[in-house]
């Protein structure tokens, strides 16, 4: 079949080659809030917004996980809908992209010190806080634990008389960020005192990080906002909430990788153990396993439930988008010498018709990969694995009859949108 080419001036193709392939730690705006797994990088993001879509334009994640693709589409001045099945990942997408005004962080600062006193292995806990905690505070009850588990609870009864009462999600992502750098993967835990003082530090950085946010999105015009759905993605174009929205011209996402094991809701402590505690601190449901979260079981055979329920995802998100919308993906394999051909026969059988760069003409299998940053401890030292290898995938809807060349209905060369450091993205 003949290849299609997506073209863009070579400044911007060059520009989105580079940011997939940057390596930085993920920083700036709200993106440090929460540490989700297999998280975005927010350069590729930043970058693909800027270079495939126009201000105004709607941009859509369907598998929205931490929140980057609507954090960055809103301070590019795009609207933004995220999708997520995980009531954890709407919780941390909707603080993060939460806009908030100076003196409502004033009232963060002031609980945040409130919060870090209330900490102490002396005091009482209030009983609402922990009602109903035994299954999310699994694991958490060794000796070795417990006060920092009773410290969590504290922050808590604290955070969660907070008023107005609309910033409650804000102060409970405080303790949720604080609680995952105390227990998540760590070898030795922190002091109750350690704790208390990273509050106040995250506390400090998160505001920092919302002020940005919301002077960001005050340099744009048309009052971007971001709209966060708990949902599966299939069905999505018949979900009344969006109904009254402008059809997507972008997608950007990273949906869960097939056949690679990722914990989306649990974080793991003393040699691993699994603690669904994030969703204690969120105050949000879980009892899901990770196949639920990882759309099937990677042992099934031919992850056939997988590959069944990335179908009715994206043949709805396809049916959602304009006509004229890209769909940019970035996606990992566990094998991907058959997984990757069978995920594109599937986008192809839904109506989408994969896209190239032309600059990676001849190199490889001319598509854009990328070496996974910033892995956990226990992933690098595996080293190289079909999971630390990504892959950027573009695709359009199928057109007829078909070209050789795709150009962007948007005239993505004339304008060039700027970063929020004022450096040309392009």
């Amino acid at each position: 079949m003949k290849r299609i080419y997506l073209q863009l001036p070579l400044s911007d193709e060059r520009a989105l080659i580079s940011a997939a392939r940057d390596s930085q730690p993920v920083s700036g705006l709200t993106h440090t809030f929460y540490k989700y797994p297999a998280r975005f990088s927010p350069q590729f993001v930043r970058t693909a917004i800027a270079l495939l879509s126009q201000p105004g334009d709607v941009v859509l994640d369907p598998f929205v996980g931490g929140g980057t693709s609507l954090v960055e589409a809103l301070a590019l001045g795009r609207q933004a809908i995220g999708v997520d099945i995980s009531s954890l990942a709407e919780f941390v997408s909707g603080v993060k992209t939460a806009v908030l005004t100076e003196r409502d962080l004033g009232h963060v600062r002031r609980w945040a010190r409130h919060m870090a006193i209330a900490v102490d292995m002396h005091g009482d806990v209030d009983g609402e806080v922990t009602s109903g905690v035994a299954s999310e505070c699994k694991h958490l009850r060794h000796p070795l634990r417990w006060r920092l588990r009773k410290g969590i609870a504290q922050a808590l009864a604290v955070g969660t008389q907070i008023r107005p009462r609309r910033l409650e999600p804000f102060v409970r992502c405080v303790v949720l960020r604080t609680a995952q750098w105390a227990l998540d993967g760590r070898k030795n835990l922190p002091s109750v005192e350690a704790f208390r003082a990273q509050l106040i530090i995250n506390a400090e950085q998160m505001t920092a990080g919302a002020r940005e946010l919301r002077e960001a999105i005050m340099r744009q015009s048309g009052a971007p906002r971001a709209l966060c759905l708990q949902r599966s993605a299939a069905g999505i174009e018949a979900d009344p909430r969006v109904s009254s929205l402008e059809r997507p011209k972008l997608v950007v996402t990273s949906p869960p990788y097939p056949g690679v094991h990722v914990l989306y809701h649990r974080w793991q402590v003393d040699g691993r153990k699994e603690t669904p505690a994030p969703f204690w601190i969120a105050n949000k449901l879980d009892g899901a396993g990770s196949s639920f979260y990882t759309m099937g079981d990677r042992k099934y055979p031919g992850l056939k439930t997988y590959f069944d329920n990335l179908r009715a995802a994206m043949s709805s998100v396809a049916t959602f988008c304009a006509d004229d919308a890209l769909v940019v993906q970035v996606v990992a394999f566990s094998d991907a010498s058959w997984q990757l051909p069978e995920y594109l026969r599937v986008l192809e059988r839904i109506g989408l018709d994969e896209l190239f760069l032309p600059s990676l003409r001849g190199q490889g299998d001319g598509r854009l990969w990328r070496s996974v940053p910033n892995r956990k401890w226990y992933s690098d030292q595996k080293g190289a694995t079909p999971g630390s290898q990504e892959v950027v995938l573009l695709h359009r809807k199928q057109a007829a009859p078909e070209a050789d060349s795709f150009v962007p209905p948007r005239d993505v060369g004339a304008a060039r949108t700027r970063s929020r450091t004022g450096a040309s993205v392009g």
